[in-house]
């Protein structure tokens, strides 16, 4: 398999074998192309399919390697996919008997139990729950879900970027500068962080940070490790390497002299995962190891209008010169209203003339904002929908507690567990018969309080329905319904199945058959993929724990879900290449994808959410970073300059992913109905001042 390259992608996938290379430039210039057909190269040339690694610091940005090896259909070994994160759980898992005790776990002559993040924060809210009626984090106003995981996002930060988990308060306090009360939560965190940590070790519980933290300190040092990992692998591509961590670079760093050949990718002007420990510097530090650096600066993206603009841009955030045309901006290029509702109606009504006027397929379109409310979400959904216009969303910070397709099967499956005296209210019961039968809402309603009495979970028969309420509610659904009710009630009086079990029987056999409404509704589909993955793998740490017959599984994930516990990331959910869709995501998300567009709408550039962080009270990524100085104090300046660089990062990442045209979408009164005057909206008024000069 080959793709059709240019002669400077030729040139790196030709590469001798013994070649060490740190390839950098603009996000869209061929870069992975080009180390994708290296893979494919070093593979023609003879390498041993395991002998190569291909590095990533997030699993989806492996699809393209993915997909080109497996179409070349190689026979033989297998390549290893991996993140620094994956590479130490297999580590930790294979040596185990070598560390356990070193570790300092309680039992290590037992298996150890790895956590992903839901699980993780499972056990955080069962040691952290007792401590908040103890008056733990009182000045603190946040969903409990979030204080759980920036808890974890603490001691994620320490493994990550190589400081003992035992300073974090230390590190928080010391450059903070506002109320002193403030260092009381760092303190708090502190004490949680620390009696986690203590929790995993008397339980043999390791979550990414401790993986990582045994990696790093305990396995990469013993000779019989190293040797393993250098015997086995002697080819290293490693793409991205900018949104790694420190100590991922550290490891790569000494391990790069024993690979026979590698290959180093660098985005310019990237670092979207700053906030998740990610560090462009040290990523750029990697090129001290390689034989050459090579640039490539060409986009196969942007036209020269994206471009113009994206220089433009830049200059009028950073207050810098840029090198490169500043092109033009089109006055129709705006779209402004004074509400959000007709805002979105413009949006909606220039996709369809895109999609019908020109050869631009669903999926060639996205509607960016920096926050995707569930509102807004909504809102823009409805229209598509209403306009005919297939649509998809991502939000990996969404909770499954928060999915409509999750809300309806865990309701479906309360109903189908009387002995976890969980007692749906009717308005549960109709949003999971809208849901799953495929109907409206008045008519769920009225089938739920007809049909269902929470005291007893009883669910009485359609027939039993008086004549013209059966007309209301339609003999099509009423079908529906029964079959749904003779499934649930059948379950009843046989034996209970695990939560994920159950999900899947009743998915397969009755909601995803026609006319159920789980049968075209693939966004749904996806939820559903997620919401079993996520209680399998509770189920699997939980019964290594021997915790399950204890808690009861099903009625404690539901109760793990109710605290607002998120979903860890399932690769299924971020591929998109498959789905001719208009996206509909935050900003971020959609860089973090990775993939270009013909067209992006940016949603209420007027708004803050563009460039403001998120509050963390508990958590600060710059301060728990490789580059912040100790020593200083953090301050308005500080936080101006972070502001400026995030936003400037932001916008060159999502033109760098547009091939011809941005609309600006300008509401007079933003979603929360206030007027907005945000940086980004500033910029782009500095932009338009310029030319009409």
């Amino acid at each position: 398999m080959t793709f059709d390259l240019t002669p400077a992608q030729r040139a790196i996938a030709d590469l001798p074998l013994d070649a060490k290379i740190f390839l950098r430039g603009r996000a869209g210039a061929g870069k992975t192309t080009a180390a994708v057909q290296r893979s494919l190269q070093l593979l023609d040339l003879g390498a041993d399919a395991a002998s190569i690694l291909i590095l990533t610091p997030q699993r989806t940005l492996q699809t393209p390697y993915e997909q080109a090896i497996l179409a070349a259909g190689f026979a033989g070994g297998q390549v290893t996919f991996a993140t620094i994160g994956g590479l130490a759980r297999r580590m930790c898992e294979l040596f185990w008997p070598l560390i356990s005790d070193h570790a300092g776990f309680k039992n290590p002559d037992q298996p150890p139990i790895f956590l992903t993040l839901e699980t993780a924060q499972y056990y955080m809210a069962h040691l952290v729950r007792p401590k908040l009626d103890e008056g733990f984090f009182e000045s603190v106003t946040i969903d409990r879900n979030r204080l759980y995981s920036q808890i974890i996002d603490n001691l994620n930060k320490s493994a990550i970027v190589g400081f003992d988990y035992r300073e974090i308060a230390e590190r928080l306090s010391a450059a903070w500068t506002g109320d002193p009360a403030q260092r009381r939560v760092h303190a708090d965190a502190q004490a949680c962080a620390t009696m986690f940590r203590e929790y995993c070790l008397e339980n043999n519980l390791l979550d990414f940070s401790l993986q990582l933290d045994i990696f790093v300190n305990l396995l990469w040092p013993e000779p019989m490790v190293r040797d393993h990992l250098t015997r086995i692998y002697r080819h290293l591509i490693y793409d991205n390497v900018e949104e790694d961590g420190p100590r991922a670079h550290d490891i790569i760093r000494e391990w790069s002299a024993d690979f026979q050949s590698a290959l180093f990718i660098y985005d310019e002007g990237a670092g979207y995962r700053y906030f998740l420990g990610g560090d462009p510097n040290s990523g750029a530090s990697l090129s001290a190891v390689c034989d050459e650096v090579i640039k490539m600066n060409d986009s196969f993206v942007m036209s020269e209008y994206v471009e113009g603009l994206s220089n433009s841009l830049n200059t009028a955030i950073t207050k810098l010169p840029t090198e490169g045309i500043h092109g033009t901006f089109e006055i129709t290029d705006i779209i402004a209203k004074r509400y959000y509702p007709e805002l979105l109606d413009s949006i909606v009504a220039q996709t369809t003339h895109l999609l019908s006027e020109s050869p631009l397929s669903p999926s060639d379109i996205v509607i960016l904002a920096p926050y995707l409310s569930d509102s807004l979400r909504f809102a823009i959904a409805h229209r598509l929908e209403q306009a005919g216009i297939p649509w998809r969303s991502h939000r990996p910070s969404r909770s499954l507690r928060d999915e409509p397709a999750s809300q309806a099967l865990l309701t479906l499956a309360a109903l189908a567990h009387p002995d976890w005296t969980l007692r749906p209210s009717h308005f549960d019961a109709a949003y999971a018969f809208m849901f799953a039968l495929g109907t409206d809402l008045v008519r769920a309603q009225l089938l739920a309080e007809i049909v269902y009495r929470p005291k007893d979970l009883r669910l009485s028969t359609f027939d039993e329905i008086k004549p013209e309420m059966q007309e209301r509610i339609t003999y099509a659904v009423g079908e529906r319904y029964s079959t749904l009710r003779n499934s649930i009630l059948e379950y009843r009086t046989s034996n209970s199945l695990p939560l994920d079990h159950f999900l899947r029987k009743l998915f397969g056999e009755i909601l995803s058959q026609p006319d159920f409404g789980f049968h075209a509704n693939l966004d749904a589909v996806r939820v559903v993929a997620s919401l079993v993955a996520s209680i399998q793998k509770f189920r699997f740490a939980l019964d290594l724990t021997g915790l399950r017959d204890l808690l009861g599984l099903g009625r404690e994930y539901i109760a793990m879900l109710q605290d607002g516990v998120i979903a860890a990331q399932y690769v299924e959910s971020w591929k998109s290449e498959t789905d001719d869709a208009v996206l509909v995501a935050p900003a971020h998300t959609f860089l973090m994808m990775n993939r270009p567009v013909t067209v992006q709408f940016w949603l209420d550039p007027g708004s803050n959410g563009w460039v403001e962080r998120l509050a963390q009270p508990l958590t600060q990524p710059y301060v728990l970073s490789r580059g912040w100085d100790p020593a200083k104090s953090w301050g308005d300046a500080d936080e101006v300059q972070a502001e400026t660089e995030s936003l400037a990062r932001l916008v060159r990442g999502l033109l760098s992913r547009c091939r011809e045209k941005v609309y600006l979408a300008i509401p007079e009164l933003g979603e929360t109905g206030f007027e907005q005057r945000g940086t980004m909206l500033r910029a782009f008024q500095r932009v338009l001042q310029e030319m009409s000069e």
